[in-house]
């Protein structure tokens, strides 16, 4: 039992499972755990097999998945070790809601933080979110692995330069909601600029053509050096605070400069004025993109910025002794 650890995902092929956890196995396994890898039960079947297994390891880390109440009690009873790993404001309702509070949010995230004997948190916010309930909180932020993202070919010539943007489903509406931004900067640079959605959702735009890419794990990184600049607008609110920037470290992997709202851990990654730039309003998004669209030796310049901030803090390589640290206890 001892150093057998169980990873309860919220789903192998999620990027925040993958990212948060899966992608750190291999160098666990490695220093000598044993990793043992389910999805988060969602049936009476799989809940009674997780019960059944519970006593056999010395470790469950729960990534951002909460227990009911009664269940809770229950897991409490009968795993070891509680990690609970914390990326995104589970506590709180998305932007898309009316109102981002929610009591039901707020109780099962408070439960699931009480019974937990550490939880990682990928952020400041969610870190501030968590110690009132538990202070044995710490932080370990979203992490690429750095070997997987090399840098793209500055030297190489296009007729446009690629706006990019890679992301999942529910986050998309970020970007379809500004809109008339990409259609200002289509009708400033009229065919030399081109809007790239990565995703399996996409939408149109009347004054800037928009390249819709299936969004696959084995194309994403030459889908991504083929960007001359990321982007990743936010809503100021409860929910985007707790976003971790994933495709903010993806942008920097391959050495492109970010263009994001300044919400959260986007703050911390992206130096304004050296790594990328910072928008909020529709003239700031427009000036931002279009200083970046004209310099190609800035977008260089940046984008190699952006890389030693990720080599610093950010990588898989980086924050995989702190992950082996907390699983062993």
């Amino acid at each position: 039992m001892e150093g057998k650890i169980l990873i309860l995902a919220q789903g192998v092929t999620v990027a925040a499972s993958r990212y948060r956890i899966l992608q750190y196995v291999p160098y666990l396994t490695e220093h000598g755990l044993t990793c043992d890898v389910m999805d988060f039960p969602d049936t009476f079947a799989q809940y009674a097999r997780l019960y059944a297994i519970l006593p056999s390891y010395s470790c469950v880390f729960v990534q951002r998945k909460r227990f009911h109440f009664p269940l809770l009690a229950l897991f409490r009873n009968r795993a070891g070790r509680i990690v609970f790993d914390l990326d995104d404001a589970v506590m709180y309702h998305n932007s898309l809601a009316r109102s981002p509070y929610s009591r039901t949010r707020q109780r099962r995230f408070e439960n699931m933080a009480r019974a937990s004997d550490v939880i990682i948190a990928g952020n400041s916010f969610l870190k501030e979110e968590a110690l009132p309930v538990n202070s044995n909180t710490v932080i370990i932020p979203t992490s690429i692995p750095v070997e997987r993202y090399p840098i793209k070919d500055y030297s190489r010539k296009k007729d446009r330069v690629t706006i990019g943007w890679i992301g999942d489903h529910g986050s998309i509406h970020y970007l379809e909601r500004m809109k008339d931004v990409w259609n200002d900067i289509g009708r400033r640079f009229p065919g030399k600029v081109e809007l790239k959605i990565v995703c399996d959702v996409f939408f149109d735009c009347e004054d800037i053509p928009v390249r819709k890419v299936q969004w696959s794990s084995h194309t994403e990184v030459e889908e991504l050096q083929d960007m001359d600049i990321g982007i990743m607008p936010l809503i100021d609110d409860l929910w985007s605070r707790g976003k971790c920037g994933l495709k903010i470290l993806q942008y920097f992997g391959v050495g492109i400069p970010a263009v994001c709202t300044p919400v959260g851990v986007n703050r911390d990654v992206v130096i304004d004025g050296r790594s990328g730039l910072w928008a909020t309003s529709k003239k700031q998004w427009v000036d931002a993109l279009s200083r970046l669209i004209g310099n190609d030796l800035l977008r260089q310049d940046m984008g190699r910025q952006g890389r030693e901030i990720l080599e610093k803090g950010y990588t898989m390589e980086v924050n995989a002794p702190k992950m082996l640290d907390l699983l062993k206890g």
